[in-house]
């Protein structure tokens, strides 16, 4: 098992504040598997990507990443953890506006001694006649290519996606998820998605479903549909 999650918990305030937001939460998935979590705002979601992403803290519980466990490191080995094994996508793109797309993506390949070629991801994520211009000069779907080629130029084990496509269309969404999808299958890249939109879980290995802290749904996918077939996006 690539990530395994035991009895996560997570709460929030103290009195009359205080909201247990994850409840004990354990699941595992397999290494290459394209994996979505989905369910109501609230409902815990973006926590429990944050926590697997060494972002926030857990109260207690378990998570192993490729044999090793991320809860208690330090502040340092976290941000050696985040750095070797972690690429990151959201749903604004947090992309850098005075720099260029190829210099936003530099950001990252910076970061580690074995990045992908450079040129292979401009041209496979089209953004090759682009890669001169600022983040103000593209479109929200080209802001979001730029994200992903900046996160896997590190050449990730784990991709973390949250609401990846929540601020797309329906037809940039689909060509992203396709994109998502492709990468998986040429890098055997470990994903997991957190969205809002029942869709995407169609075409993934792995369903998690989450609701008031807890999962509610946890299952293998059977009939994966191709992203390019996607309805309701």
């Amino acid at each position: 098992m690539y990530l395994e999650i035991k009895d996560m918990k997570k709460s929030y305030g103290s009195g009359g504040s205080y909201v247990e937001v994850l409840k004990g939460i354990t699941t595992g998935i397999e290494q290459g598997q394209m994996c979505v979590i989905y369910g109501p705002s609230g409902s815990g979601k973006s926590t429990f990507l944050n926590t697997i992403g060494g972002l926030d803290t857990l109260d207690s519980g378990s998570i192993q990443v490729d044999g090793r466990e991320i809860v208690n490191l330090k502040p340092e080995e976290l941000a050696d953890y985040r750095r070797d094994n972690l690429g990151f996508i959201f749903q604004f793109y947090n992309l850098v506006p005075n720099l260029t797309v190829r210099e936003n993506i530099q950001v990252c390949e910076y970061l580690t001694e074995h990045p992908l070629p450079m040129e292979e991801l401009l041209l496979q994520l089209g953004l090759k006649e682009h890669q001169h211009k600022f983040p103000s000069q593209l479109s929200g779907g080209q802001q979001q290519r730029c994200a992903i080629a900046r996160a896997l130029i590190k050449n990730p084990k784990l991709l973390l996606c949250d609401e990846p496509t929540g601020a797309l269309d329906s037809r940039t969404s689909r060509d992203i998820l396709v994109l998502l999808e492709e990468i998986n299958q040429r890098y055997k890249t470990t994903m997991l998605i957190v969205t809002h939109n029942n869709a995407i879980k169609d075409m993934v290995h792995k369903v998690i479903k989450i609701k008031d802290g807890q999962i509610s749904k946890d299952y293998m996918n059977e009939r994966r549909i191709p992203a390019a077939e996607l309805e309701d996006l």
